[in-house]
């Protein structure tokens, strides 16, 4: 934790919103987006009392999870005692085989609009032997990367195993003019997309797909590439093959926002954003997948080799605040990218009571003209790809299917 957030219970009053908090409250009106860190157990489920008696044990010792939204001050105020009663719910969902159910409750249920800390715990009770425990925040207050350094701190029996926060360096020239580039583009004219433009109707749906995790690190040593290369490669042919199943024609190349998380050492329980974005396109004209990858590759590798991450985020530090913000919603809005494609890798698997999660994942609604939103969540051996659509993209459940067949042409000789 950084010094001024302390780490025995001295905690500011106040803390000032950051630039790509104020960002997500401009996109979205001040309305909350939720964002939610799934885990999936087998076994019995423990009892709402025993997940109440973790979170009360644990809230204290998260500064997140002590601070709330002014956002009429645009800032982040702390809050002295925590009802964890009122944090902590039981849902069932006897239905729900595939998690998917569990997903669009967390998505649509609202969120608290009064003064205590705008995050909850749920324990969703699905088929038999299997439930849910869910971490939900808003995504005005937390990204992916902060909620799972929270999720495991807050549910897990160990706080070890977690991802590895990001060291800060120094950005290449080529990464400046690269991220400068792209903050003039997103000034211009709307890029053609066309499976993912149109009005869209603020309701969604959800749907996921899980893997092994040795499955896609495989593909990736065999093509030179990563995880999340081989994750975006096969997005790209799938949202090939479903534009080209309900058109007959090819999709032009598909602008898309990658996060990436600037979450120092010691940051890892401050409340906030610390994330910046990178546009990437996506081959979706390729025929091949493995053509695909190879694009795909040659373009991470340039955002690595750049370090546009560090471009980016000293790009928007050196800004005023409102600037900056009003930057950031211009290279997340749909009419500039398709949506975000995120990739969050959360490490070892959870242990809750004893008993391990099976899998994870992260995702979070839509907003700002946004169509869809797509996550890749690793947790020990299996990832799960998880798409959240508006319903206008009335078929957009086909793309983890589609992903997955993409997978299968990778492998084969």
């Amino acid at each position: 934790m950084r010094p001024h957030l302390g780490t025995n219970g001295r905690l500011p009053s106040a803390l000032s919103m950051g630039t790509v908090d104020v960002a997500f409250h401009l996109a979205t009106g001040g309305n909350p987006v939720p964002l939610a860190f799934t885990f999936g157990f087998d076994g019995r489920a423990p009892t709402l009392d025993s997940v109440r008696a973790r979170v009360a044990e644990r809230v204290h010792r998260v500064p997140t999870l002590r601070y709330r939204i002014a956002r009429d001050r645009r800032q982040f105020r702390r809050v002295d005692r925590i009802a964890v009663d009122r944090h902590v719910h039981e849902a069932w969902l006897p239905e729900d085989t595939d998690g998917s159910a569990t997903s669009r409750l967390m998505l649509s249920r609202p969120m608290s609009t009064d003064d205590r800390p705008l995050w909850d715990v749920w324990l969703v009770h699905g088929p038999a032997d299997r439930h849910t425990l869910v971490y939900r925040t808003d995504h005005t207050f937390q990204d992916g990367m902060g909620a799972a350094y929270t999720a495991r701190a807050l549910l897990g029996d160990h706080p070890e195993g977690g991802p590895a926060p990001q060291r800060p360096a120094r950005p290449t020239a080529h990464g400046l003019a690269d991220a400068l580039g792209e903050v003039v583009a997103a000034f211009r004219a709307p890029t053609p997309k066309p499976a993912f433009d149109g009005e869209p109707t603020g309701r969604v749906d959800v749907c996921h797909a899980d893997t092994p995790l040795a499955r896609l690190r495989a593909i990736a040593r065999a093509h030179g590439g990563t995880v999340t290369d081989v994750y975006l490669a096969t997005l790209s042919h799938a949202v090939r093959t479903w534009y080209l199943k309900d058109t007959g024609s090819a999709h032009p190349p598909l602008p898309v926002s990658i996060p990436m998380s600037v979450r120092a050492p010691g940051e890892e329980y401050a409340p906030g954003n610390r994330m910046v974005t990178a546009r990437l396109l996506l081959p979706c004209d390729e025929e091949s997948p493995q053509r695909a990858l190879a694009r795909v590759v040659a373009r991470t590798g340039r955002l690595r080799e750049s370090r546009r991450r560090d471009a980016m985020r000293l790009l928007l530090s050196a800004a005023p605040r409102t600037l900056g913000a009003t930057v950031g919603t211009r290279l997340v809005r749909g009419a500039f990218v398709a949506g975000p494609v995120s990739s969050v890798n959360f490490g070892t698997a959870l242990v809750h009571q004893g008993v391990v999660a099976r899998r994870a994942a992260v995702f979070a609604g839509v907003a700002s003209g946004i169509r869809c939103v797509t996550t890749l969540t690793s947790q020990h051996d299996t990832a799960c790809l998880t798409v959240v659509h508006d319903e206008a993209l009335a078929t957009a459940d086909e793309l983890p299917d589609l992903w997955l067949a993409a997978l299968l042409e990778l492998e084969r000789p």
